[in-house]
């Protein structure tokens, strides 16, 4: 089904001064224009996820506040050895966490007893800096000068909304330790992608979400399930840097008891396959909030359609796709 979605290109805030969205905030962008001026407690999500992808590891870094908690997290899957290590925590009532209003601006952290996290804005880029039991990561996330991103808000309501910037193939340069084992990552061949989201949520909810990057400013970004009957998508392609929204809700096709079996988003505009190589699966239950994601790393093939109806290739482009499912 095709989406008419209208574009921004001036900064706006997202909420009106009761806390609704604001109808003026409802669309999508090719950089951050958004302030998330949200107010009031209750169901009021803000993250961010930076996802990196290298030749020899993968990393998944989660910063969060979800009012009635802090939620963050570090994975790391030796991609050599199959090995995965983890660290997450919970911090009641969100407390010592600080996120920045606005995508691209400022610094957001987080801190327990055992596990740091630091995601600052610098000339470069963003700086991402980790510490965690036998895990140490220091690393610039480069912005590449001209490079887009894609900014969407989605309505379910006039009080629940969402407000998502994907970033995609970012070069990624610095160190990962893993138990004093020291593993440099090399900006042309490791690409982080940042999802950044403020919002008010619906108490449950199921979304797919795949991403892929690759050298050159070359990237697919792919939403489901969380958009339906909105109006808007989370669907684009970055072409050398260019961001080519994909206005469709698209089909996703997998096997929900083989995870790993190769996925399927296609439609009208896109017709993408995905290979996995690794299945994490993350599982947590807090009483009445519960949340359970496969989240499958692999690589993709197929094309999308450019502005200009140019198909384009994906091969080549490596990251992720998922299903997660939550109560919260």
């Amino acid at each position: 089904m095709r989406t008419p979605e209208r574009e921004i290109t001036a900064p706006v805030d997202l909420c009106r001064p009761d806390g609704g969205v604001n109808p003026d905030a409802v669309g999508w962008t090719r950089r951050p224009l958004h302030r998330a001026n949200l107010r009031g407690w209750g169901r009021t999500k803000r993250w961010e996820y930076w996802g990196i992808v290298s030749p020899t590891h993968v990393i998944g870094l989660t910063l969060s506040s979800l009012d009635y908690a802090g939620v963050h997290g570090v994975y790391v899957l030796d991609r050599r050895s199959g090995r995965e290590s983890v660290q997450d925590a919970v911090v009641p009532l969100a407390r010592g966490v600080a996120l920045p209003d606005r995508s691209g601006v400022g610094t957001a952290a987080a801190g327990t007893r055992s596990t740091s996290l630091e995601f600052a804005t610098v000339d470069a880029g963003t700086r991402l800096r980790v510490t965690a039991p036998g895990i140490s990561l220091d690393v610039v996330a480069h912005r590449p000068a001209g490079q887009e991103s894609l900014g969407v808000v989605v309505p379910w309501s006039d009080r629940l909304f969402q407000y998502t910037v994907k970033d995609l193939a970012r070069p990624v340069e610095g160190v990962l330790a893993l138990d004093g084992d020291e593993v440099r990552l090399e900006p042309t061949t490791s690409f982080a992608v940042l999802d950044h989201g403020r919002g008010r949520w619906p108490y449950s909810m199921t979304w797919n979400w795949a991403a892929g990057s690759g050298a050159g400013g070359r990237g697919i970004q792919l939403g489901g399930k969380w958009t339906e009957g909105t109006g808007m998508t989370e669907n684009a392609v970055l072409v050398d840097g260019r961001m080519h929204k994909i206005g469709e809700e698209l089909r996703w096709e997998y096997d929900r008891g083989d995870w790993l079996r190769p996925w399927r988003i296609s439609g009208a505009t896109a017709e993408v396959t995905f290979v996995p190589f690794h299945e994490r699966v993350a599982r947590t239950s807090l009483g009445v909030v519960a949340s359970e994601t496969h989240q499958c790393f692999g690589e993709f093939s197929g094309w999308a359609t450019t502005d200009d109806g140019d198909r384009v290739d994906l091969a080549g482009l490596v990251g992720w796709a998922e299903e997660a499912r939550n109560r919260w």
